[in-house]
């Protein structure tokens, strides 16, 4: 992660507004839920902030949100820097010209789609989603953002859990592009 105007004050506001619930949506699974989050006004602040900050350093001309949280924290983040706003959502859900991409679950596999015309050569995408896991997702809207002709300004998160390995799986596929993520787990 590289160094942004984010202090241990904020991280701590945001950490604590983001409620463990254990076994959901099935055993074993300790599911981080934001909704705390969202419901604080202060909090939520903060973190569009620091979304902003990230999209604004880094050239971004339009910011990418991953279905469905991920639209939620990238919203207000184009709105506040001024940028498009392009939602990647699970496959069938737009209407129109669409852009897929497969991609590897851990038992099976998924697709994800943008509108076709939604990004273009020259454009410069940051892509903004809650949590970074084993990053399959976020892979595949690497892959759509280059297919479309723009370019990857970064990957911003607001929890990376880092014992799935997601930033590796990301690896070369950043390029030269920054992944950021606001809290580590």
């Amino acid at each position: 992660m590289t160094t942004t105007s984010v202090t241990d004050a904020t991280r701590e506001l945001l950490l604590s507004r983001i409620r463990d619930v254990p076994d959901y949506p099935k055993p074993g699974v300790l599911f981080k839920d934001i909704t705390p989050l969202l419901a604080d006004p202060v909090a939520f602040t903060a973190l569009t902030d620091f979304f902003v900050e990230l999209c604004v350093r880094h050239g971004a001309s339009k910011v990418v949100g991953l279905e469905a949280r991920g639209f939620i924290l990238a919203a207000p983040v184009a709105v506040r820097a001024g940028l498009g706003f392009v939602p990647v959502r699970k496959a069938g859900k737009l209407p129109g010209a669409t852009l897929g991409q497969a991609y590897e679950l851990e038992y099976g596999t998924a697709e994800i789609e943008i509108h076709a015309e939604d990004l273009s050569v020259g454009d410069r995408v940051m892509v903004i989603d809650d949590v970074l896991a084993t990053g399959g997702t976020a892979e595949a809207s690497l892959e759509l953002i280059r297919r479309a002709g723009a370019q990857v300004a970064g990957v911003s998160v607001l929890m990376e859990l880092g014992f799935l390995a997601g930033r590796d799986r990301l690896g070369a596929r950043l390029g030269d592009a920054p992944l950021e993520a606001l809290i580590t787990l």
